[in-house]
């Protein structure tokens, strides 16, 4: 099966194809269990604006994370990330080592961003609100997020796997990331609000 279904419509002007990801599966009626996080089918990303006129885009590329999902006891699931700061790749070899330095993360001194579950609610049937502890550069601070089931399948090598989905926006500064430069024309260089961007595949490992 391919990774995308294309659905064409024809019209007397002309023809348009849109893709759509295909239907996802729904392989376990109850998803409880311990997961490991596939950091190979997984994604941390973010997105922030640049220049008040366009958006830039990362991710981090080395990171590892766990979790315990109770659906019968939401409030006992319980989740963990550990991210490698220097791991940040937006494209540019110059801005990710701007981002690396001291002006932004300072990952030499500070080589994890870590976030821990304090509160986990199950707030619609298919959306898990995970309310914990972001540690960046030696500051915690409360963050909630929105996880979206994206579904549970069997893989080919036999490993039971759940998806989710969550995004949720944090100012930086928050955080001590306060380096910016004034634009001649009003704004600054690089937006003060940042939106985290969580795409996940985990393995049920227990």
């Amino acid at each position: 099966m391919g990774l995308f279904n294309r659905s064409d419509k024809s019209a007397d002007a002309g023809t348009t194809s849109t893709a759509v990801f295909d239907a996802p599966t729904a392989h376990l009626s109850d998803i409880s269990g311990d997961y490991v996080i596939d950091a190979s089918h997984t994604r941390i990303g973010f997105s922030a604006r640049h220049a008040m006129v366009t958006t830039v885009r990362g991710s981090f590329g080395e990171f590892e994370g766990t979790a315990h999902v109770d659906t019968a006891n939401p409030s006992a699931s319980s989740a963990k990330l550990v991210i490698k700061t220097a791991s940040i790749d937006t494209g540019s070899a110059d801005r990710d080592g701007h981002l690396r330095s001291g002006d932004f993360f300072d990952a030499d001194a500070n080589p994890e961003i870590t976030f821990t579950t304090t509160q986990v609610e199950r707030v619609e049937d298919d959306v898990w609100r995970l309310t914990g502890d972001l540690a960046i550069k030696g500051v915690s601070k409360s963050v909630a997020i929105d996880f979206e089931s994206t579904g549970s399948a069997i893989d080919p090598f036999g490993n039971t796997r759940i998806g989710f989905e969550g995004t949720t926006s944090i100012n930086r500064k928050d955080w001590g990331l306060t380096w910016n430069a004034a634009l001649e024309t009003g704004g600054v260089l690089v937006s003060e609000k940042i939106k985290l961007e969580f795409d996940v595949s985990a393995i049920k490992s227990a």
